[in-house]
């Protein structure tokens, strides 16, 4: 697969805009400012493929990407409190209609700030995900801002904070330095076979 050639395709705001699916896709999901426009971007290895901001909820639409057979859907960021309640529902029904529709969904990233336990918000989408059978990976993100030590901590107290954190793949990721990004890259590619 050439992670290279990645495109953007286009953007929806309201669900019953989004046409059927034609491809395999692949979901990026987490909180607002939680790193998914970067984690795309260095998978992609591209710098501004998708519009990285450092004000939380700028990411309204979800953003659709192809690469080679394959969508790469960029869901808007949950749990921002400064958005109007209309805009939350709107949220709501735009991301858990992609999610329960009939789709090519293949994968889940679910991405959650490696520095802090899960929110409220990132349990309930990995219990949203598990009761629906959808399969996910866990990326915990903004791993080079922890010490060796902070990191040790942290996954032990995952243990206990994420359902089902034995049975969930997870892998720890950097924009900044790349870590995990060619294990990311490894699960799509591995994906992308099984539909083939």
């Amino acid at each position: 697969m050439n992670f290279n050639k990645a495109e953007f395709y286009t953007s929806y705001g309201l669900f019953k805009q989004i046409p059927k699916s034609d491809k395999l896709e692949i979901a990026f999901s987490g909180r607002s400012n939680v790193g998914k426009s970067s984690l795309i971007n260095k998978i992609l290895n591209r710098k501004s493929l998708a519009r990285v901001s450092s004000m939380p909820g700028k990411t309204v639409t979800i953003n659709f990407y192809t690469v080679d057979n394959i969508y790469f859907a960029d869901l808007p960021g949950y749990g921002y409190a400064k958005v109007s309640k209309s805009e939350k529902q709107r949220w709501a029904g735009l991301v858990e209609g992609y999610l329960a529709d009939d789709r090519n969904l293949q994968l889940v990233f679910q991405l959650i700030d490696f520095r802090h336990p899960p929110t409220a918000d990132d349990i309930m989408m990995v219990n949203f995900l598990i009761d629906n059978e959808i399969p996910f990976v866990v990326v915990l993100t903004k791993a080079d801002k922890l010490t060796k030590n902070e990191r040790a901590k942290r996954r032990e107290a995952l243990l206990t904070e994420l359902p089902c954190a034995e049975d969930i793949h997870i892998v720890e990721f950097s924009a900044q330095n790349g870590e995990g990004a060619d294990e990311l890259r490894a699960i799509i590619e591995e994906v992308s076979e099984i539909d083939r």
